[in-house]
């Protein structure tokens, strides 16, 4: 059975009698949680995904290898339609999206139409007019998606949000009513999930939820 790495370098210290802590010195180079400045969490280092919100920062949880697949296969079924009839661009995260002047998430995959393409800054997105987002198991990672982002999307005046959910093997489309969100449709394995945003997009639930 393989030592684990940290307990090796733990002994290696003791052994040299080094004593080990955690490298606490770098987090006194950032801001405390409520103190971070837009301009501080843009220029972030970082290929984990962050969120920002009213100075506080929210780092999502590594990706598996089925979500990120289930990703990509619905940023390629999206970027194949909307550019042969040239309706817009299509991105997957890491990508920022401005929500408002102090909220900032990052959308699994995330389309902006050619008349809105302005807002699709180099830097980040003032907004979407379609955003994707690809369900974890944990709870927190569950409702942050199905609750929390399902406001602030309808807030920020995204047009469609899609809810892919490999747990419960459906996928939701979610159209913007007035200010909230109304359903478009739940789609099983089995089904065709279709867009109202975009008419003739299609994707075949079984098909993208599959994994590799």
């Amino acid at each position: 059975m393989k030592t684990n790495a940290v307990a090796e370098r733990r002994v290696d210290a003791e052994r040299s009698g080094v004593r080990e802590h955690p490298t606490w010195d770098i987090a006194l180079l950032f801001p405390h949680q409520g103190q971070w400045s837009v301009e501080e969490y843009l220029d972030l280092p970082s290929n984990r995904l962050v969120e920002y919100a009213e100075g506080r920062l929210e780092v999502l949880p590594m990706p598996t290898t089925l979500h990120q697949w289930i990703v990509g296969f619905l940023y390629r079924a999206l970027e194949a339609f909307v550019s042969t009839q040239g309706l817009g661009l299509t991105l997957p995260a890491p990508l920022r999206v401005r929500l408002w002047p102090d909220k900032f998430r990052e959308p699994d995959v995330v389309f902006m139409l050619t008349a809105h393409r302005r807002r699709a800054g180099n830097e980040f997105w003032d907004g979407a007019d379609l955003a994707m987002e690809v369900l974890s198991d944990t709870s927190e990672d569950r409702r942050r998606d199905l609750v929390v982002k399902r406001r602030e999307y309808a807030k920020a005046g995204i047009a469609e949000y899609w809810l892919v959910d490999p747990k419960q093997q459906q996928i939701t489309v979610l159209r913007l009513k007035g200010k909230s969100y109304v359903v478009h449709g739940r789609f099983k394995a089995g089904k065709t999930a279709t867009s109202h945003l975009l008419p003739g997009f299609e994707v075949d639930v079984a098909t993208a939820l599959a994994g590799p």
